[in-house]
């Protein structure tokens, strides 16, 4: 699935991205983190929660298959989903990026 990715702000550890999806827009929220649900309240806004779209969660870990992961969230998506990959060490932060059009970001980011 091709998709256009645009870096919209900066995290602790992490990055929010906008990207479009078949002609539709996402947010998606990748952070090296723990994974654990808890993270997900440091990461997005409360008003994310109360759009009418779901708040999808992905723990992706180092040696995971990163872009099948990505993939299988992506093809669940609904408009006005979105999306947080928690990437549990810097591997997996790597090539989530990657995956997510932002292969550089990741090296920025440290």
């Amino acid at each position: 699935m091709p998709l256009d990715s645009r870096l919209i702000a900066h995290l602790d550890r992490g990055l929010v991205l906008d990207i479009t999806l078949e002609d539709l827009p996402f947010r998606v929220y990748v952070a090296q983190r723990e994974a654990d649900i808890e993270q997900v309240a440091d990461l997005v806004p409360p008003e994310q929660f109360q759009g009418d779209g779901d708040v999808h969660v992905a723990a992706i870990h180092d040696g995971d298959d990163a872009s099948e992961q990505i993939q299988d969230v992506l093809f669940n998506l609904n408009p006005g989903d979105a999306i947080v990959f928690l990437c549990t060490g810097p591997q997996a932060y790597a090539e989530a990026l990657a995956e997510l059009g932002q292969p550089d970001a990741a090296s920025a980011a440290r």
